[in-house]
């Protein structure tokens, strides 16, 4: 056989295996029911376990590219449906924003961020919503909580900038990990990823201390590296207990522990911990096996033991950090370290409700 006619048959044979291999994505993107589902595409892999809650919305952003650093955190405003990414690394923007639709508007061009962790978005429904985020660098700016309006002037700062500390008159932090602001502007302030400190912190409005868990330990109400934190409308504060592996459950009024999970977490810790806003699942991700897990958020009253759902399982290597949720459509949205990007995944529907 000529070497002419052989490159016509490799071409042919290339063609096929192509046909082939585009027929097997889209028939396995596409299939219907069932416990298990996979997605795959150049950019994004993933499978869903247990009960199919969210699927991958792979248009989010329009233009990925503009990820140019290691992304750590991301706070939604759902009534301007806008998105805050905040992202790591040298000459890099701190702060993209996006549309919920994928467009990019802007980003921050500060100087006062040098190693953003979490981020909360607070007072979304008035017409003046900002951003907290909390700042775990070494360097001037470090060691503190900022506020920041939604173009990236900077507000206020809570801590000493630049110097580490467990003092409460001055407050000081010790690579604080997140805030939580609740729509009464008390704050709930997990402090210590990797420092010396190991607090779970409640504030006042005017940002006076009103209770305080500090003991670094595996006992009830002791931490070991505390990630996240959210609250509940049952007046209930779930806190990542990152290094214990477990998520512990206290009162938000008086500060008294109420309860732990533990048994979800033996192989991997939980990174974060936000509630879904129809307030039936705890979103929960896990760095180190790159997955999203929900758990049944339970009744008032009731701690028990904690229910895996379901589980978005990512690719080697993602590494998932932080979440938050868009509390007017539902959708979620997941910073990930290891892929250098943040990820939307929109619930899946039945009979038009938001499951």
């Amino acid at each position: 056989m000529s070497i002419k006619k052989r490159s016509h048959w490799c071409l042919i044979a290339s063609g096929m295996v192509s046909l082939i291999l585009l027929m097997t994505v889209l028939y396995s993107s596409g299939g219907g029911g069932g416990l298990r589902r996979s997605i795959s595409s150049l950019r994004h892999d993933y499978q869903l376990m247990g009960r199919p809650l969210y699927k991958l919305d792979v248009s989010w952003p329009k233009n990925p590219e503009i990820f140019t650093g290691e992304v750590f955190c991301v706070a939604v405003n759902q009534y301007a449906a806008v998105v805050y990414v905040a992202q790591r690394g040298s000459n890099v923007p701190k702060v993209l924003v996006f549309t919920a639709e994928g467009d990019f508007l802007m980003s921050w061009n500060t100087t006062t961020l040098e190693m953003p962790h979490g981020m909360f978005l607070a007072d979304a429904a008035s017409k003046e919503p900002t951003i907290w985020i909390t700042d775990v660098g070494n360097g001037p700016y470090g060691h503190s909580i900022k506020q920041y309006s939604p173009s990236g002037k900077l507000l206020q700062v809570l801590g000493t900038p630049g110097k580490a500390g467990s003092g409460l008159d001055p407050l000081q932090f010790d690579q604080p990990a997140e805030v939580f602001v609740h729509e009464s502007g008390e704050m709930y302030i997990v402090d210590g990823d990797g420092g010396t400190n190991n607090r779970l912190i409640k504030l006042s409005k005017d940002q006076k201390v009103l209770w305080m868990h500090a003991e670094k330990g595996q006992g009830l109400a002791q931490f070991y590296i505390p990630h996240s934190v959210t609250v509940d409308s049952a007046q209930r504060v779930w806190v990542a207990d990152r290094g214990n592996k477990r998520i512990q459950v206290f009162n938000s009024i008086t500060g008294d522990w109420l309860g732990t999970w533990g048994s979800c977490f033996t192989e991997d810790a939980p990174y974060s911990v936000r509630l879904t806003p129809d307030k039936k699942y705890f979103v929960v991700v896990q760095l180190n096996t790159n997955q999203i897990t929900l758990l049944d958020a339970p009744p008032i009253g009731l701690i028990g033991q904690c229910k895996v759902v379901s589980v978005i399982q990512l690719a080697d290597d993602v590494k998932p950090h932080l979440v938050d949720l868009d509390l007017k459509a539902g959708a979620l949205y997941v910073a990930e370290i290891g892929a250098q990007q943040a990820q939307k995944f929109t619930p899946f529907s039945l009979d038009g409700s938001l499951l």
